[in-house]
């Protein structure tokens, strides 16, 4: 049973007040909130087994090996990964954007060509640029429609033998689109191009089957799943990671190292150099058990709840339009008001207590194929109410009196 009160309690910061009103927090794509257990386990690390991991005899390092590693287990079961060891812990989802582009550049050259979508975060368009730079490889496009979905059929047609990877976000951070991955992979696959994933805005959302999916790279963030900030992870097929060469040198990553000659460890060491975020990776797994004692499908029947009443009630304000209004999407409602700039809007939301992100929001392509400086983002999360959607709407409301 979905007990809203009871999942609320578990969040110590929405008990806050901001301005004096009581926290409405709707920054969700941005970051999540954390549950007492999260913060009792990264606590729990430092007071009672803080030490450094893989490398020590004595007990506490054992301990938090073994910790490490249990989470490295659990983010394994949890997206459904075959082995272990294709599981790369990194700080965060651009690290492991980065960690593969940076990897591909020994295997790219001039001619070839990778394909990345138009509703990207800049997380996932700038590490490829700068690959295109090194390498002399073309960057393509797959344009977008006026409801914020990805044109397929253009995407069918910019793919061809010279494709060498393909690069699209699962959801996107902006509009809440979700994307049609399965079959963005499966027509990648074809032409034999190999296939990156940007999760970090679907994880908290859905649980996807990276089995199912035949991706070969999947990236995302602890931080949107109410782990942690700082630490994420990679995956990766382990025939991919084996062709790639480390991101970075230096301890643990190493199987030997002499100055004549360094020889690199095996996976998933060869990707993790020096001293990881210990408690991070540790905490990222609590999460990961906290998310599904609650369950999946709760979660996204909760917020597709959310989701509907805030678009309905949102709609019904003169002057308002939302942007990204395809069938497929999650509970992400970017907005604007007519003449209102969306800064000025989320500052007086601010000052009655909501918490909203405005601008951007790191997509500047789409913002100008939309010809907008940017917009107001709500983003809900499972903890979320419909009261909370009443405040927003008032608040919106009250911003456009105030600025017409």
């Amino acid at each position: 049973m979905f007990d809203i009160k009871s999942i609320r309690a578990d969040f110590p910061i929405l008990r806050r007040e901001v301005n004096g009103k009581p926290l409405v927090y709707l920054d969700n794509a941005a970051t999540s909130q954390k549950p007492q257990v999260v913060i009792d386990a990264i606590v729990d690390y430092y007071s009672n087994y803080n030490a450094n991991i893989h490398r020590g005899v004595h007990a506490l390092s054992q301990e938090a090996t073994d910790k490490y590693e249990e989470a490295r287990g659990k983010i394994q079961k949890h997206f459904t990964i075959e082995k272990a060891h294709e599981v790369i812990f990194t700080s965060g989802t651009t690290h492991a954007i980065n960690l593969v582009a940076n990897g591909f550049a020994s295997l790219l050259k001039k001619g070839d060509e990778i394909i990345v979508s138009a509703l990207e975060h800049h997380s996932n368009i700038v590490p490829w640029q700068m690959l295109c730079e090194k390498t002399g490889a073309k960057l393509l496009v797959i344009p977008m429609t006026q409801k914020g979905t990805l044109d397929m059929d253009a995407y069918a047609k910019i793919l061809s033998e010279k494709t060498r990877l393909v690069f699209v976000n699962h959801i996107s951070n902006a509009l809440g689109t979700i994307n049609p991955i399965e079959a963005i992979i499966r027509k990648a696959h074809q032409v034999n191009a190999a296939v990156l994933i940007d999760g970090a805005q679907a994880c908290s959302h859905i649980k996807p089957d990276l089995q199912k999916l035949n991706v070969d790279f999947y990236v995302t963030s602890a931080h949107k799943m109410c782990g942690p900030t700082g630490v994420g992870m990679l995956y990766g097929k382990e025939e991919w990671l084996k062709k790639l060469p480390p991101y970075q040198g230096g301890g643990e990553m190493i199987s030997e190292v002499t100055f004549e000659k360094t020889t690199y460890a095996d996976l998933p060491h060869k990707f993790e150099a020096g001293t990881p975020n210990i408690c991070g990776g540790i905490a990222f797994g609590t999460a990961i058990d906290y998310l599904n004692q609650i369950g999946f499908d709760a979660i996204s029947a909760h917020e597709h709840e959310l989701l509907a009443y805030a678009t309905k009630k949102l709609l019904e304000i003169n002057g308002l339009k939302i942007y990204g209004t395809g069938a497929d999407k999650t509970s992400v409602i970017s907005f604007n008001l007519e003449n209102i700039h969306p800064y000025d809007i989320g500052t007086i939301l601010d000052k009655m207590g909501i918490a909203v992100r405005t601008g951007h929001h790191c997509a500047q392509p789409i913002m100008n194929y939309f010809n907008i400086p940017g917009t107001v983002r709500a983003s809900f999360a499972f903890y979320n109410t419909k009261e909370e959607v009443d405040k927003l709407v008032a608040g919106v409301k009250k911003a456009q009196q105030m600025l017409s």
